[in-house]
């Protein structure tokens, strides 16, 4: 054997050891990898939600989470299988079961046709008083806010113990000075009775204040200045954007707040005409109560079904924009 072949032996043998080094080397790193995962989970189901990243899987809480959750939803499955009842279905069948017919379309257009249309005119009228006085009131949020947390100017921790005085008083405490001063004014019985109102949201003023605070940065704002951008314009292209979530937050809460009102209608309003769903719905329930009074429960049932959708998305649209606009703030950089 020459010297050449001798030396070509050695070499692959030599490559071949190496190659069963590095495989025994990588064998013995999956395992130490797999052993400090397994200690790591044992340490994670001892520290249960002390770690985040590994919560403990609480039966309990499961349980509570799933009866909270058909809490929350039975009155959605309640009104989805009603809906799709007759009149004699709805007082003869069990509550959560089906009818002897599917009436859930004929239910939908006696609703907009019953009393001559005047459901279309309810929800219109709600859809003005939200539009009007819910986005009023998100737009003024934005600029009161904005501006307590941009800007320094006397009188400004009175302006916040206003606020949070606002806040603590319940709307209801207030309706009726807000009906003896719209009689004064001639406002009642007109929509006027239920916009002004709607447009002072002290809770979606606080909410703004202390949004603007953590979302704009104060640097930005002195750069545009620097750069010769007017205030209006800096607060319309630079701090409206960064405060979208915290807009979405506040249009959410005014909105649902304006769509679900009751009891400013009921002693603001008189005419028919100028109902809210929620005020000309509670005329269609008492309607079997009176002399001679037909019973549509099943509309009311319908209509109450068709009165939430919006809301419902509106919710599931803006969802992330609301979640982010909660949580802002709440880690500290």
């Amino acid at each position: 054997m020459s010297a050449a072949e001798t030396s070509a032996r050695v070499s692959a043998a030599g490559l071949r050891a190496q190659e069963r080094a590095a495989k025994k080397a990588e064998r013995e790193r999956q395992r130490r990898i797999e052993r400090d995962e397994a200690a790591e989970r044992r340490r994670a189901a001892k520290a249960g939600f002390a770690n985040v990243n590994n919560p403990r899987r609480s039966m309990l809480m499961t349980v509570l989470c799933a009866v909270f959750a058909v809490y929350c939803l039975f009155p959605f499955v309640y009104l989805l299988i009603n809906a799709t009842k007759t009149q004699a279905d709805f007082t003869s069948t069990f509550g959560l079961g089906f009818g002897k017919s599917f009436a859930l379309w004929d239910n939908i257009v006696t609703v907009f046709t019953y009393q001559e249309g005047i459901f279309g005119r309810w929800l219109i009228n709600t859809l003005l008083y939200v539009v009007v006085g819910a986005g009023g009131a998100t737009l003024l949020a934005i600029m009161g806010g904005y501006a307590l947390a941009k800007f320094r100017f006397p009188g400004r921790k009175a302006v916040f113990a206003v606020i949070i005085g606002s806040i603590s008083v319940p709307g209801i405490a207030l309706a009726v000075p807000q009906f003896l001063l719209f009689a004064k004014l001639g406002l009642t019985n007109t929509p006027w009775a239920m916009i002004i109102p709607s447009l002072i949201s002290p809770f979606g003023l606080y909410l703004m204040w202390i949004f603007s605070e953590q979302a704009v940065p104060t640097e930005l704002l002195e750069a545009a200045r620097v750069d010769g951008a007017s205030e209006w314009r800096t607060f319309w292209t630079i701090s409206m954007p960064l405060l979208a979530p915290g807009i979405v937050t506040t249009a959410l809460f005014t909105i649902v707040a304006t769509w679900n009102n009751y009891f400013l209608p009921l002693i603001m309003l008189k005419d028919s005409n100028w109902y809210p769903l929620t005020i000309g719905l509670n005329q269609w329930k008492d309607q079997a109560s009176t002399a001679g009074g037909q019973a549509i429960q099943n509309l009311v049932i319908t209509g109450s079904l068709i009165t939430i959708i919006p809301l419902v998305i509106a919710f599931l649209m803006l969802q992330k924009y609301w979640q982010s606009g909660l949580a802002a703030g709440a880690v500290k950089e």
